[in-house]
């Protein structure tokens, strides 16, 4: 059975959340970090643009006004704020039994987190089709590397891949504030309203709040059962604290 490492993280701002992500995937494309799965959260609340997104895609005014932070990520998409969540970032690579190809190793690892999901009392399943409207927010578009319950959004996920290796990182969200996630992409009425259908939580499924520890517990579950693996604890190591220290401007807007 291969050994992953399992790092679960205090809450961070967004620059350093991505940039510990791609610190990691560094070190595992070198050969100097074993398959990871990270687990975070966000402190402030952060918008997370796409890597090549656009920066006027959000309203900034509005989250200086707000209290929000606002980062870039170093895989692609739309926009994501990140407010009540548990955010998971798995690297692992090829020579770990992850199928080369976009939508292959989307798949493989997605049916993991479905898992999960399920584990929880949440029926998603990957998306069908991709569908959606024009935004710079990711919860109004849908794909086909996303999980959904029926026509809804539960949560998205993104790649970037360095050499042989891959991150992948998403959201579990727990509860969404609508009238905020409108503010920060300033979408209209009629925006705001889409949001409200298209997309869904964790509570809102489940009609109560479930612990993060819950979150966590069932992410790591689903991915020993799915993939055959043993999760151990573990940190974040010299180098990959350092690498991290000096991508950090990379990722800060």
């Amino acid at each position: 059975m291969h050994q992953w490492r399992v790092i679960i993280d205090e809450a961070a701002d967004g620059p350093w959340n991505m940039a510990v992500d791609r610190a990691v995937l560094a070190a595992h494309a070198g050969g100097t970090a074993p398959p990871t799965l990270r687990l975070y959260r966000w402190d402030p609340p952060t918008v997370s643009l796409g890597r090549f997104q656009k920066t006027a895609d959000v309203d900034a005014g509005y989250c200086a006004a707000n209290g929000i932070g606002i980062c870039r990520r170093p895989t692609g998409g739309r926009g994501v704020l990140h407010a009540d969540e548990v955010t998971y970032s798995i690297v692992v690579g090829v020579r770990d039994g992850l199928p080369r190809g976009v939508r292959d190793s989307y798949r493989f690892l997605s049916t993991a987190l479905a898992e999960a999901y399920r584990a929880l009392g949440v029926d998603a399943a990957l998306t069908a089709r991709d569908r959606g409207m024009r935004s710079g927010a990711c919860y109004l578009h849908a794909t086909a590397a996303d999980l959904s319950l029926g026509a809804a959004k539960l949560s998205g996920s993104a790649q970037v891949w360095d050499r042989e290796s891959c991150l992948q990182h998403g959201s579990f969200v727990i509860s969404r504030d609508l009238a905020r996630e409108a503010g920060v992409f300033a979408l209209d009425g009629d925006g705001a309203g889409a949001l409200a259908s298209a997309a869904t939580t964790i509570s809102e499924v489940l009609g109560g709040r479930p612990a993060e520890v819950e979150i966590i517990g069932a992410v790591r579950g689903a991915l020993e059962r799915m993939l055959g693996i043993a999760l151990v604890e573990g940190a974040l190591s010299d180098a990959e604290l350092e690498g991290a220290s000096t991508l950090r401007a990379d990722f800060a807007i």
